[in-house]
């Protein structure tokens, strides 16, 4: 739910031409978008997840730790932390145990080179901050930052580099 939120308000934002005031209105409604399905949105104990959720979830993330669910609409999230450095991740499930989304932290060295080379193209100097990979329906997209000495730029690419979604932050 809330990768698409996000996707939606980069292509607003890189859509509209007063760039800077309609991204600055369009990120706060996306902020308060935010907000209020946080409202909405029930932090449950793992006993009150539905057994073939929490199958699911252990089945494919085993080395979880630290597993904090929440019930947004009929969608179960799971935030959780693996490896010796507890790299953050999110996973969305249908009630019946279907994995929706998945989102990692990952290094920018993690980044396919389609990716890297498209970065290096469009933003020469540029440096590569807090990257994320996200899975759904079996494709991956990659949201970062990149940023200079005087702008920074909000990006999702796809595997192969096509950008999906670039705002001036």
């Amino acid at each position: 739910m809330f990768p698409n939120l996000y996707r939606f308000a980069f292509l607003l934002c890189s859509t509209l031409k007063n760039r800077i005031m309609n991204c600055k209105l369009i990120w706060s409604a996306f902020v308060l978008a935010l907000t209020t399905t946080g409202a909405i949105a029930q932090d449950i104990p793992q006993s009150q997840v539905p057994a073939v959720v929490v199958n699911s979830f252990q089945q494919k993330f085993p080395k979880a730790k630290k597993v904090d669910w929440e019930l947004k609409g009929n969608i179960y999230e799971a935030e959780f932390e693996t490896g010796l450095f507890g790299i953050d991740q999110e996973a969305w499930f249908q009630h019946n145990g279907k994995l929706l989304r998945y989102k990692t932290e990952i290094n920018k060295r993690e980044l396919p080179k389609s990716v890297l080379d498209r970065v290096k193209r469009d933003f020469p100097g540029y440096r590569i901050e807090d990257v994320k990979k996200i899975i759904a329906e079996q494709k991956a997209s990659y949201v970062f930052e990149v940023k200079s000495r005087k702008e920074e730029w909000k990006l999702v690419l796809d595997q192969q580099g096509n950008v999906l979604t670039k705002v001036r932050d």
